[in-house]
């Protein structure tokens, strides 16, 4: 079990033994730190009754360890809270030279309504690789990220246990086409015609209306809908990170 004050003077310190830790917070409140995370593995959970009974709250938990913290500062607590979000990705695979876009039926509800394939992005994960991804693990499809169609945000849903969800449909461009789908998953699959998808009444809800501005973009244009994505250094070091938005005339991109 590891303890690591916050604020000026912060480092990592080695977890004093269960019967001091009331000395060791008072210690770091002497030091000027005004918080402390510890990180409690899972296998001597018990240290967290310890924790509590000094103050310490839970922050998260992972599979192997949880961490709780203690506000030291003046006022309410200022610590960041844990993620809040989890975030969905579905790819809307369109073959432009039949107008059919890839659907699937989940085998597990109890509505066997169309849907884009999809599923939860990993940790680290970009949104196009998630839906590439999710798209091939469910229905054999390879294909490739082109752009961001829609962005819905859900809050308090019942699948992220009360949570809020951000669900991203992406456009992608098939490079395969011989449907071999995850019969665990999957009830069915198939190419549907887009306008056939746009108009039945056995698809979900956000799929019927991403299906009308997928056809949109098919018929005028996709310049007119895509949200494409551009690759930027980030102010840390050796880092980078993703841009989204609706392309830029090259006259506007080149202002400098």
């Amino acid at each position: 079990m590891k303890g690591q004050g916050g604020g000026s003077g912060s480092g990592g310190n080695p977890y004093p033994p269960l019967l001091a830790l009331a000395g060791a917070v008072a210690r770091w409140r002497e030091e000027g730190h005004v918080a402390v995370w510890l990180h409690v593995p899972i296998l001597q959970s018990r240290f967290a009754e310890a924790a509590a009974s000094q103050g310490f709250a839970f922050h998260h938990a992972e599979q192997g360890s949880s961490t709780l913290t203690l506000w030291l500062g003046e006022g309410p607590s200022r610590l960041p809270g844990y993620a809040t979000h989890q975030l969905g990705v579905a790819g809307a695979v369109l073959d432009e030279s039949t107008g059919k876009v890839l659907v699937v039926q989940d085998r597990n509800k109890t509505l066997n309504a169309w849907k884009f394939p999809g599923g939860l992005s990993n940790p680290g994960e970009d949104i196009g690789d998630t839906a590439v991804r999710e798209v091939f693990e469910e229905t054999g499809i390879k294909s490739e990220f082109k752009s961001i169609l829609s962005i819905r945000q859900q809050h308090q849903h019942p699948g992220a246990f009360g949570k809020s969800d951000m669900y991203i449909i992406c456009r992608l461009e098939p490079s395969s086409f011989n449907i071999s789908f995850c019969q665990q998953e999957c009830l069915r699959c198939e190419w549907m015609d887009l306008v056939e998808l746009v108009r039945t009444k056995d698809a979900t809800p956000i799929t019927s209306n991403v299906a009308k501005l997928l056809l949109y973009g098919y018929r005028e244009g996709f310049d007119k809908i895509d949200i494409t994505m551009r690759e930027f250094p980030a102010v840390y070091t050796g880092r980078f990170y993703k841009l989204y938005h609706r392309e830029l005339p090259e006259s506007y991109r080149n202002i400098t």
